[in-house]
């Protein structure tokens, strides 16, 4: 079973996704800032992450950027997952390194061709 890990500060949205991923299959590790999905990702080196943009502590673009640039969790396809769903916004999660990007509220089918995509490129 591949671990996801959903880093989302908004409970219900967490709560919600994380739920349809494990009824598809997945184990999910969920985080709600980006320093807690940063120490995650280094400690449980989970197959993919779900970021999103908007999060406490450190946002989901430095999150991201400081996972690409670390030798330990580089390698982890980075899925964005927001509600900034402007054309720069998007630029900018692919300049912090993410992997794929998808807007809110979530499709999961169109999620899970994502995921399936990422995980496939590993």
């Amino acid at each position: 079973m591949q671990t996801i890990l959903l880093v989302e500060d908004n409970e219900m949205n967490r709560d919600m996704l994380a739920r349809r991923l494990i009824r598809k299959g997945f184990s999910v590790v969920t985080a709600e800032d980006g320093q807690q999905g940063i120490d995650y990702a280094i400690e449980q080196q989970p197959a993919l992450i779900l970021m999103d943009l908007s999060l406490p502590v450190i946002d989901g673009w430095e999150a991201t950027r400081r996972l690409k640039e670390n030798a330990a969790t580089r390698h982890i396809p980075i899925i964005v997952l927001t509600a900034h769903a402007m054309k720069e916004d998007e630029e900018k999660a692919y300049q912090a390194g993410c992997d794929d990007y998808d807007t809110k509220p979530v499709i999961l089918e169109r999620l899970l061709e994502k995921i399936t995509k990422a995980l496939a490129s590993r």
